[in-house]
């Protein structure tokens, strides 16, 4: 029999261990939650991300699509259709101005091949597949198996190529181009997410295969794995379809994770003391702690400083925002960044960031009516006019002209509304404020938006600089970027340049601005100030004084370097 002492006892202590288990499982609410949140927020951006690879994708397709078959109508408008020297000459020069054929032949009305621009023993061509190019079928896209004899003697060395075929009315000769099946997709001008395994794969609408990188068959299992998104053409007779590995997407949040793991934990401990009858403490969300940050002024602009590559002058500024606690420690932006955009903060943010370069910079700008400030936009802005209150009450009597006012639209996020987006754009710029898009090559509808959006300046992604010396696409892409530009009447700046030799390369493909670690990283006000005044200390006179860039000539080269 227990006795009255052991229950006096015991009881407390079972009522404590009681209070602990009610403890636990409150604090697992927390965790629980925390974690449904992060596997719903990787959810989004992972269906976003691979659908932004698919997009990517099927345009590159299209448009290596657009360009044999320009080339192949310009050919068929001069007449050519036969195999004469003057005809093969022709053939040769079409091979060489447009990059994604390697060869371009002339075919009989049986589909043989009767000569090509190469002049070589032709091996057998197998159509594997054929079908119709566009809907109105004047042109063919086929997959090809040739079987080129010469490469090996002991063995026939076997290769897949697309053949885009241009059908000719009244069964005449008809014009065709090869390219690699790899040319279609090529993945080197694909955004980084490549780098974490993503697969991509172009096919026509009935499922044969054109292109593949990496992604022959997406089944059940692949789906439980991957994100995938499938995407069809306007124009083509063409299917992207992307997959992308979920583990890569996670670990791109794993500082969130760090951060709601941490919170929800104290969130967690806090239960269990409140549970065990200790002082309850109540713990801000992460969203409270911005705000309480931002009333505090912890959040400050820093300042990105752009450069003339052609001659080492300053042409600006872009405002990036650091958290700077009491202590003088800085929280990296990646982990406060994505809560702001997630909420309604990141407009009242960047109101407060406007007034303070206004007040801090204003003077040194004033001066100097040729230096530009950049701000970076989220598509929350886009939503009403309140970006253009905001502007012009800030900037329109203050030392800072309008017309030095630079408005950054990320590519990351997608805009929801173009036709609105458009229309607060053209307010802006009717208040001569300049419109750029940041991060091109990396996100939504790069073209689209270049496009569509009339903006003023373009900013080429770090993913394209780095690659610059070493991926052959990368100098593409950014020489197509620099011709499209120019035709728009825009303006170009390269972001994220680290070294002196992606100076050369960049001022050698003709652009003039950029910004990265070679020059300077952010700089705190005091900082920026400073540099300014050592690079131009009398505004009115027509210094040289510059950056310590040499005086290299443009054009000059990698021995330059």
């Amino acid at each position: 029999m227990i006795s009255l002492r052991e229950v006096l006892v015991t009881f407390p202590k079972r009522k404590e261990l009681l209070a602990v288990l009610i403890g636990v499982a409150l604090a697992a609410v927390p965790m629980g939650a925390f974690n449904l949140w992060l596997g719903w927020f990787i959810e989004q951006r992972g269906s976003e991300r691979v659908e932004q690879v698919a997009k990517r994708s099927l345009a590159v397709a299209d448009r290596r699509a657009d360009l044999v078959v320009h080339t192949l109508e310009n050919l068929a408008a001069r007449g050519v259709g036969g195999c004469t020297p003057a005809d093969i000459e022709v053939l040769r020069t079409a091979n060489f101005r447009t990059t994604p054929i390697k060869e371009v032949s002339v075919l009989d009305p049986a589909g043989k091949t009767l000569c090509t621009d190469l002049g070589i023993p032709l091996g057998d061509r197998m159509v594997l597949s054929s079908h119709p190019l566009t809907p109105d079928g004047d042109v063919a896209i086929e997959v090809l198996r040739l079987d080129d004899r010469e490469n090996s003697r002991q063995e026939a060395h076997l290769d897949t190529m697309v053949r885009i075929r241009r059908v000719e009315a009244g069964g005449g000769n008809a014009l065709a181009a090869l390219m690699p099946a790899e040319l279609l997709l090529p993945l080197a001008s694909m955004p980084r997410e490549v780098a974490l395994g993503t697969a991509l794969a172009i096919t026509t609408r009935d499922g044969s295969a054109l292109s593949e990188g990496g992604l022959s068959q997406v089944g059940a299992k692949a789906e439980k794995d991957r994100f995938v998104a499938t995407i069809s053409s306007e124009r083509h007779n063409f299917v992207a379809t992307a997959a992308l590995p979920r583990e890569g997407v996670r670990a791109d949040y794993g500082n969130l994770q760090t951060v709601g793991t941490t919170i929800s934990g104290m969130m967690s401990l806090a239960i269990i003391a409140f549970a065990l009858v200790f002082p309850a403490r109540r713990r801000d969300d992460p969203i409270g702690e911005i705000e309480r940050a931002l009333d505090a002024g912890e959040l400050v602009p820093y300042f990105q400083p752009v450069v003339d590559i052609t001659n080492g002058r300053l042409r600006g500024a872009e405002v990036l925002i650091r958290w700077r606690k009491p202590d003088g420690s800085l929280v990296l932006p990646g982990t406060f960044i994505p809560l702001l955009e997630s909420s309604n903060l990141i407009i009242e943010v960047t109101r407060m960031l406007m007034r303070r370069v206004r007040d801090e910079i204003g003077p040194a700008y004033s001066r100097r009516p040729k230096l530009k400030i950049g701000f970076n936009l989220a598509a929350a802005h886009f939503a009403d006019e309140t970006i253009v209150a905001d502007v012009r009450e800030i900037f329109e009597n203050s030392p800072i002209r309008l017309s030095q006012i630079m408005l950054e639209v990320t590519e990351r996020q997608p805009l929801e509304n173009l036709t609105e987006t458009r229309r607060i754009i053209a307010a802006l710029q009717g208040l001569g404020v300049g419109i750029a898009i940041d991060d091109v090559g990396t996100g939504h509808s790069g073209l689209s938006y270049m496009l569509k959006l009339g903006v003023d300046t373009i900013k080429i992604d770090k993913v394209f600089i780095d690659a610059i010396s070493t991926e052959r696409n990368s100098a593409t892409i950014i020489e197509t970027l620099i011709e499209l530009a120019r035709n728009l009447r825009m303006d170009i700046v390269a972001e994220g340049v680290e070294s002196f030799e992606q100076v050369v390369l960049l001022r050698d493909l003709g652009i003039r601005a950029a910004q990265g670690y070679v020059f300077a990283p952010a700089l705190p006000a005091s900082s920026f100030l400073q540099l300014i005044e050592a690079i131009d200390p009398r505004p009115q006179a027509t210094s040289r004084s510059a950056l310590a860039l040499p005086a290299v000539p443009a054009g000059s080269g990698r021995a330059a370097a």
